[in-house]
């Protein structure tokens, strides 16, 4: 029996403003994925997820792989990724990533095929029959790369001590479709569920319409503001539902409610009326059956917002909750366009996962 049993609560990181220069420092890439742990024995192998969920279902390709090149008792800890392929190359892609939690096994086998999951192991946490949650980082990373998993569906992070190798991954690894970069200190055991690594993340800004607004749900409508929704423009003049910019304060929120009022409309709003192709806001999805209240607000008004990743097809949408920067009273509406958005240089995939920040994409030229 595998000396770590399952569930456990994964190893966390608090944000920080850039890369840290303290001494003792492990970097690595910060994947894009759904967070997973990977507790392997002969004959049975078990994914479990961020939330302690089991994912062994979805992705049956990562636990055949696991199974095969796998030789030793152990549990990972890492990312399970989707790669998407395009004329620019190969880049992490989210949205496949989401499709393959799926309730059809039908589908599951299907997207297994079409649209395979990789498993980016970055700790080793139990080897035979060691515990080594309690060893130093850089013990348990030197047993990681002793494993050798370098194979199809199953890789092992690359990492470096040097700060300014992780300030030119941090440029340049985004291209692929990364998220930041992960600092961790050498001589750490592991804790579950505490933040004690860093993470260094990409962040942006975008002036946005405000387009509407949804009342916090603990409190009277009309009395305090949950979230204000924000949109953007297309080379058409389309405004589409972009995202949403919350995390107020409670007297901010009440602020907002009483500041926002006058613009609350029932007329002529882009957002109401027949469904023309735009993005909506409150549209049902695969996790929700119904529709979300909102409240339409005539879109006069423009507020820049702090961002990390996009996702989707044009029209994109923002993947988190954005950030509240400042209002713009010095822009208009209408200029608020898709065009804002920035995208980094593609990069070879490649070359993420061996740690090489000075090899183009072959897009590149």
């Amino acid at each position: 029996m595998l000396p770590v049993q399952p569930p456990i609560k994964p190893m966390l990181a608090g944000p920080v403003p850039g890369i840290p220069r303290e001494p003792g420092l492990l970097f690595e890439p910060k994947w894009d994925g759904f967070r997973c742990l990977v507790f392997a024995e002969p004959g049975h192998v078990r994914l479990q997820s961020r939330t302690g969920r089991p994912l062994e279902r979805y992705f049956p390709e990562v636990v055949e792989s696991v199974g095969a090149h796998l030789d030793r008792p152990a549990v990972l800890d890492g990312e399970l990724v989707v790669i998407g392929r395009d004329a620019a190359g190969e880049r992490l892609d989210w949205d496949l990533l989401s499709e393959r939690i799926h309730p059809a096994a039908s589908r599951i086998r299907s997207l297994a095929e079409r649209t395979p999951a990789t498993f980016i192991a970055f700790d080793l946490l139990a080897l035979d029959d060691r515990d080594l949650t309690g060893a130093a980082l850089s013990e348990r990373r030197e047993l990681l790369t002793g494993l050798g998993l370098d194979h199809n569906r199953l890789r092992t992070t690359p990492v470096t001590a040097d700060p300014d190798t992780a300030e030119k991954w941090f440029r340049v690894f985004e291209g692929a479709g990364l998220d930041g970069i992960i600092a961790k200190r050498s001589n750490e055991p592991y804790a579950p569920g505490k933040r004690v690594q860093l993470k260094i993340k990409h962040s942006r800004t975008v002036d946005c319409v405000l387009a509407g607004l949804r009342w916090h749900a603990k409190s009277e409508p009309g009395t305090a503001v949950g979230s204000l929704l924000l949109g953007l423009h297309d080379e058409h003049g389309v405004l589409h539902h972009v995202g949403v910019v919350g995390a107020f304060s409670a007297a901010r929120r009440r602020e907002l409610a009483s500041e926002l009022a006058g613009l609350i409309t029932e007329d002529d709003h882009p957002w109401l009326g027949e469904p023309d192709g735009r993005r909506l806001p409150g549209s049902v999805n695969r996790w929700s059956s119904g529709e979300q209240p909102w409240v339409p607000l005539r879109p006069e008004r423009v507020v820049e917002v702090a961002y990390d990743h996009t996702e989707g097809g044009h029209p994109a949408r923002f993947r988190h909750t954005t950030q509240f920067v400042r209002w713009r009273p010095d822009r208009d509406p209408e200029s608020c366009r898709y065009e804002q958005l920035s995208e980094p240089a593609r990069y070879d995939l490649d070359s993420v996962l061996s740690g090489a920040a000075d090899r183009r994409d072959r897009s590149d030229g």
